[in-house]
């Protein structure tokens, strides 16, 4: 077994540290208050105890954390009073991460993070080891558990061709011709049983020699894309950041009075009040406007800088059958995308990137994703469209898609829809001009303006298409996403109706995989088709799902290619 860094008791030391600071503090201050031998003046002397009784108890907690591969599991044992053992198959692996900080880089450490399928949390993190360690584990790693994969794929093939021998006993000659040539399609060409079946063979009985682990068999990693400086820019300036409204909100209501008083500057040389507490409506407005300008101008410029350290030296490349990604300016992030967890793939693209003839690619994994706590990871941030498209038909050998459109009875549901939102907003003004000195509320009338043009935009870009192999859905205008869903991948197909659906013969049909909801992104779906249609996409769906899964695991197809570009 092996323990982490020897700075990582330091670190410990330091965190515990502070943690138990505030233990003896609160104990006499509480007490003070019960009990009068006990001074509130005792806390400088109480402090100190505290922190080194946390600092002993963090370096106690490093000597007792340590970890391990054998040939079966990855293995970490931890705890001081409570001790923890967890031994994590090779085959629940799903990715291992490298995450590395700018001090961190400085000093040669990074944290090693153990993903497995079924959920976003992290199984075993290992705070910090050196960057040669963390590299090593992420290769070993993810080689027994290509080895392990291998192994099963083997035995899947050789219990289908089993399977089939055993099927047909008494047949006619000429049956049992064509029976001995499909056997002889499933089995592994001779290139590739020789040597490396031989090290399969040898790990299934025995642990490797350290040596055969680091040396591998395969090409280690082939570059498929890297974003290119323009592209970095281009994509930063183009998306936007949830994550910086929630930051600016944070800074807002931390610092509320610098922050008025610095808008109440920003807006007097605009008419703008010279005071908060003095001005006219006329002057408040303005300030209402020039502050709303200014936080609007903050917000992207915090979420342009964020994308920009995000994806900063971004690369995309193949190892074995995964794909491993790196990324990062102040953060460095380091890991692998399973090819065989993908689940879906979607094209993403925004009104500016669309004009500028750009577009985005992800993957859709089963449970775990480092984008969020679904499953989704960017494979491509930003390229020129075609070569994504290209990418994707490459990726998923979808064939080009022919989309159809819902019926015209959908864009009268949006008008009807949208025209309800701008009567709710011109009623929301016209309430708060009765108790405020607000005049001329009638002026928000203008939203219904752009109900036609909303309405008409959500519709166009509406569409779907069945193929032989796969599903095809887009979906928005603001965010546009055309999700590619191979059928073996779909875990359910639902039809549902509102009410108003229901009145105007509507339906939508909702495709759910293992891992198609995200935080911002919802399940795929088709919205508002005719009910028969939608009835007929969800029986093609369900026969196409089926014919799928067998052609599988006859063929034992990963159904997405690695090497895409």
């Amino acid at each position: 077994m092996n323990r982490l860094h020897p700075l990582s008791a330091v670190t410990y030391a330091i965190q515990y540290g502070f943690m138990w600071l505030w233990v003896p503090i609160v104990l006499v201050l509480v007490l003070g208050g019960i009990f009068d031998p006990i001074s509130p003046a005792w806390t400088p002397i109480a402090a100190p105890i505290g922190f080194l009784a946390g600092a002993a108890y963090g370096i106690v907690y490093y000597y007792r954390f340590e970890y391990g591969i054998t040939p079966d599991t990855f293995d970490v044992a931890s705890g001081v009073i409570a001790r923890r053992s967890r031994e994590i198959p090779y085959g629940r692996i799903q990715n291992v991460d490298v995450k590395q900080g700018v001090l961190q880089r400085l000093l040669g450490l990074a944290v090693v993070s153990i993903e497995t399928a079924g959920g976003g949390n992290t199984e075993a993190s290992l705070n910090f080891v050196s960057e040669s360690e963390a590299n090593r584990l992420q290769e070993q790693i993810r080689r027994r558990t290509a080895e392990v994969k291998d192994r099963r794929r083997k035995r899947d093939r050789d219990a289908a061709a089993g399977d089939r021998t055993e099927s047909t006993p008494n047949i006619s000659s000429g049956v049992e011709d064509e029976t001995a040539a499909l056997g002889d399609e499933t089995e592994i060409p001779p290139g590739e049983e020789g040597p490396e079946s031989t090290v399969l063979d040898e790990s299934a009985t025995e642990e490797p020699p350290q040596d055969r682990i680091t040396e591998p068999s395969r090409p280690r990693r082939q570059r498929l894309f890297d974003l290119e400086a323009r592209e970095l820019l281009l994509y930063s300036f183009t998306s936007f950041r949830p994550a910086a409204v929630a930051a600016v909100l944070f800074v807002f209501f931390l610092a509320t009075e610098p922050i008025i008083d610095l808008f109440v500057t920003t807006a007097q040389p605009f008419g703008g009040p010279a005071d908060l507490g003095e001005g006219t409506t006329t002057s408040y407005g303005i300030l209402t406007v020039v502050s709303a300008i200014n936080g609007i101008l903050i917000t992207y410029l915090l979420s342009v800088a964020y994308t920009f350290a995000t994806y900063y030296s971004f690369q995309l490349g193949r190892a074995d059958e995964d794909f491993v990604y790196e990324r990062g300016l102040l953060q460095r992030y380091s890991g692998s995308i399973p090819v065989e967890k993908v689940q879906s793939v979607t094209v993403t693209e925004n009104p500016l990137q669309r004009l500028i003839g750009y577009a985005g690619l992800w993957v859709e994994t089963a449970g775990y994703g480092p984008e969020s706590s679904g499953g989704s990871q960017s494979a491509v941030p930003l390229a020129k469209k075609g070569r994504v498209h290209r990418f994707t038909e490459n990726l998923t050998d979808v064939e080009t898609p022919t989309f159809r459109s819902p019926p015209t009875m959908a864009r009268r549901r949006y008008l009807a829809r949208y025209s309800l939102i701008a009567a709710v907003v011109v009623a929301a003004v016209f309430a708060i001009a009765q108790i405020t000195p607000l005049e001329r509320w009638y002026f928000a009338a203008v939203v219904f303006a752009a109900v036609p043009p909303a309405a008409h935009l959500k519709y166009v870009h509406l569409g779907y298409f069945v193929g032989d192999d796969h599903v095809v859905i887009r979906r928005g205008f603001w965010s546009r996403r055309t999700t590619v869903i191979p059928y073996y991948r779909i875990q359910t197909v639902s039809t549902q109706r509102s009410i108003f659906q229901r009145r105007l013969g509507l339906a939508s049909l909702v495709v759910d995989t293992a891992s198609s909801r995200t935080f911002f992104w919802a399940t795929p779906t088709i919205y508002d088709v005719d009910l028969e249609d939608a009835r007929e996409v969800n029986m093609t769906s369900r026969k196409r799902l089926q014919s799928a899964l067998r052609e599988r695991a006859r063929d034992d197809d990963l159904g997405l290619s690695v090497d895409f570009t």
